[in-house]
């Protein structure tokens, strides 16, 4: 298929990930802010944690339509069918044949992947960054090579977590309709029976490969962006 096939099922992602970074940046923010008697309190790990979580929940209603529409992307050429032109076409068969439902299809498992790896992906992040910061030195002052490595970083912890519930979500949102009637459960089971344990962690290296760069960019992005935000609209 050449490089474009690395490339298969894209654009869902794309269109909804500049969306679900602003709430999933936004879901930390108000997590921290509920725990928080006032803005210059200094929050625990476990309080950042359970922040991260918050973000988790918020980003599923975004994330979980785009990630049923890309794993059927990604799994369509190698049943050797065209079922679908493109997410477009995706969304509509799948709105078509089982309304909203077969659309959102896998959301349980998208928030049992999101929510436990968003908690530790903020909690990771802001720990690194309270390691690397020079003494006597701000947080809010660290180089961009260490905010680099802290994210990057964050986003392997991340994975770490999130990997066995991301392949139970992706076999189950690209399984035939009723194929497992008990959800998640009848997905584990018929994995680990036939293919053992080791299978809750498949794509484990590619998935790593990418978590390192991807988050670093991430996270780096977002605190350059928070900084010019701040710098032209101080007291917004």
């Amino acid at each position: 298929q050449g490089v474009r096939g690395l490339y298969k099922g894209m654009a869902a992602p794309i269109i909804g990930v500049t969306p679900m970074f602003a709430v999933c940046f936004f879901g930390f923010g108000l997590g921290k802010r509920l725990q928080q008697r006032s803005p210059d309190d200094v929050l625990t790990y476990p309080q950042l944690f359970a922040a991260g979580m918050l973000s988790g929940v918020f980003t599923t209603v975004i994330m979980a339509p785009g990630e049923r529409i890309k794993c059927l992307l990604q799994i369509q050429a190698a049943t050797g069918e065209t079922k679908y032109s493109g997410s477009l076409d995706c969304a509509k068969q799948l709105y078509r044949e089982a309304g909203i439902r077969g659309v959102y299809k896998g959301t349980v498992l998208t928030l049992m992947r999101d929510v436990p790896a968003s908690g530790m992906y903020f909690m990771t992040y802001e720990w690194l960054k309270n390691i690397l910061t020079p003494e006597g030195k701000s947080v809010s002052d660290l180089s961009a090579p260490r905010i680099l490595f802290a994210g990057g970083l964050a986003g392997i912890f991340n994975w770490a977590v999130a990997i066995p519930p991301d392949v139970l979500k992706s076999r189950f949102q690209t399984a035939p309709p009723g194929k497992y009637a008990n959800g998640f459960r009848d997905v584990l089971r018929e994995l680990i029976r036939e293919e053992g344990v080791a299978s809750l962690y498949k794509g484990f290296t590619a998935v790593m490969i990418r978590a390192f760069p991807a988050n670093a960019a991430c996270f780096l992005g977002f605190e350059v962006a928070m900084k010019f935000l701040n710098w032209i609209a101080p007291g917004l």
